[in-house]
């Protein structure tokens, strides 16, 4: 049975294939929206062989706008609704990186191309769709400056704030629009998965990253159990309906007002996305 349209993004990394399997085994059509088809295919030829689900493999680099929107379009063209859209795709860089969009590479894939897609997606989405965007519990150590979607250098690059700050600014972005949304029957939520044992915690040097392997991931979520709570959020039938929530192991957590009602914040992200919107010529 077709339950309709999924979309996920990072759909062959550690979680991504869990959900893109899941989704799959549900019954759904899952579009698998990856950086790199080629890395991509064997994961897409496996969850197809084991599910027999209907899978579309489709490159988006999300650190590019204009390829965002390019891909936006084209899922807008072939499909004519969008039940879920899981925002999964994330990035740690280990140095100092910007998109060609000239923003921080690990802000423009994390929050600002999501946040281009989600909206650039919103014609095709109404009653029942439900948007989950990955966060992590270090959004708690973010902060959004003005520079937050500005070009970063060695000097001022530091991969873990860098990090925390772009998961704050999903979680900003999902608070904004939930309400808005609601009108339309869209819900829209975030989900913490704790610490996961995926390729984003490598550190780049090879004998920390062998102590990490012997003695840390051993302690931490597999990806199978980070998968889980973005999961519950957008499949579950509990949740249906339930919008401008946070998700933590597998259940709705109250907000901490620290954040929730940080309005200085909040107020400063939307102003710096939709210049770094303008300034790039993306209208949504």
């Amino acid at each position: 049975m077709n339950k309709g349209i999924a979309l996920v993004t990072g759909a062959d990394g550690g979680m991504g294939t869990i959900h893109t399997r899941t989704l799959a085994k549900a019954g759904y059509e899952v579009i698998m929206a990856c950086y790199d088809v080629d890395v991509a295919r064997p994961v897409y030829d496996q969850i197809r062989q084991e599910t027999g689900a209907s899978l579309h493999l489709k490159k988006v680099d999300l650190g590019d706008l204009h390829d965002v929107v390019r891909f936006a379009d084209e899922v807008k063209r072939d499909f004519g609704t969008l039940q879920i859209l899981l925002n999964n795709a994330g990035v740690l860089c280990h140095g100092a990186k910007n998109s060609v969009n000239g923003v921080e590479y690990t802000a423009a894939v994390n929050y600002l191309g999501h946040y281009t897609l989600t909206h650039a997606l919103l014609p095709i989405m109404g009653q029942g769709t439900r948007i989950v965007s990955m966060i992590s519990l270090a959004y708690a150590v973010g902060k959004i400056k003005a520079d937050f979607l500005s070009e970063t250098n060695d000097k001022k690059f530091n991969r873990f704030t860098t990090y925390g700050n772009s998961k704050r600014a999903l979680y900003y972005f999902m608070l904004d629009v939930a309400e808005e949304w609601k009108k339309r029957d869209i819900c829209i939520n975030v989900a913490d998965p704790d610490i996961v044992s995926t390729g984003i915690i490598r550190q780049g040097n090879i004998v920390v990253d062998k102590l990490c392997d012997w003695i840390f991931r051993p302690l931490i979520n597999t990806p199978e159990e980070g998968a889980e709570t973005m999961l519950t959020a957008a499949l579950n039938p509990e949740f249906e309906g339930v919008t401008g929530c946070c998700f933590h192991k597998n259940k709705v957590r109250k907000h901490n007002k620290r954040f929730y009602n940080n309005v200085a914040e909040r107020e400063l992200l939307r102003k710096i996305t939709r210049e770094a919107l303008t300034r790039n010529g993306i209208a949504l």
